[in-house]
């Protein structure tokens, strides 16, 4: 496999002077600050750097000033293709900085992919994810405050949903985490998966008629919260089974 690694920005300023040079284009359209920019918005990616030169000069028939190349980029984090590299990376680093209860991290990772154009419902999604699956039984509440982060952003949008995401991600890092419902999902997914067919025990059955009444369906169930039939709950074959 071939893996591509970013260019230095030194590297990137030598790609631009080169097409500068053999495109001929004037010094004083393209001064060094100019180039600086070029190369600090190419993410490393010699590409980038040039498709982002060729707009400006589009853009602008005089000098290309850090409004113009800024322009030219579209404002985009550069290298940040929603179904690339990059974007899985970020939002890689973005969960494990919560999961690692470091807000700072988190919040510059989340503003990262707000700046990309990244799509705020995406972010809130993974947050709901997150919110259940390592935060859990540790903060219950916190995937309440997932969930309507979620209908904020649908519902008001950007720029201002910012604030909510911003919100929820502080909360999530600093909030302590619990995996507990997680494995307990995997343990019982494992066990539906391994004891598909099991019987539902009699006692646990609906009984609508009183032929399913005399063979014991429902039988000694009482309608109690809290209620622990003597019988438990799951089927005989896998009642000692640790899952919770």
């Amino acid at each position: 496999m071939l893996v591509l690694k970013p260019l230095s920005k030194s590297e990137i300023i030598q790609i631009i002077k080169r097409t500068v040079k053999s495109e001929k284009i004037p010094a004083k359209r393209l001064p060094a600050k100019s180039i600086d920019l070029l190369a600090e918005l190419s993410g490393g990616d010699g590409r980038v750097a040039l498709g982002n030169l060729e707009l400006a000069l589009q853009l602008s028939k005089g000098k290309l000033t850090e409004e113009v190349i800024i322009t030219a980029a579209q404002k985009r984090v550069p290298g940040y293709d929603k179904a690339g590299e990059t974007h899985y990376n970020v939002i890689s680093a973005f969960i494990k900085s919560m999961r690692g209860s470091d807000p700072a991290a988190a919040l510059y990772y989340l503003a990262r992919m707000l700046q990309a154009g990244e799509d705020p419902k995406f972010i809130a999604r993974r947050m709901v994810i997150f919110a259940s699956e390592d935060v859990g039984m540790a903060a219950p509440a916190a995937l309440n405050l997932a969930v309507s982060t979620f209908q904020a952003v649908e519902r008001i949008g950007v720029p201002e949903c910012q604030y909510n995401l911003f919100h929820c991600a502080y909360v999530l890092a600093k909030t302590e985490k619990s995996r507990a419902v997680a494995e307990a999902m995997g343990k019982a997914l494992q066990a539906a998966k391994q004891h598909p067919d099991l019987p539902v025990p009699l006692h646990l059955r609906n009984a609508p008629t009183e032929l399913m009444k005399d063979l014991g369906y429902g039988k000694g169930t009482k309608w109690e919260a809290g209620f622990k039939h003597p019988k438990g709950f799951l089927p005989e074959e896998i009642r000692d089974i640790d899952i919770v």
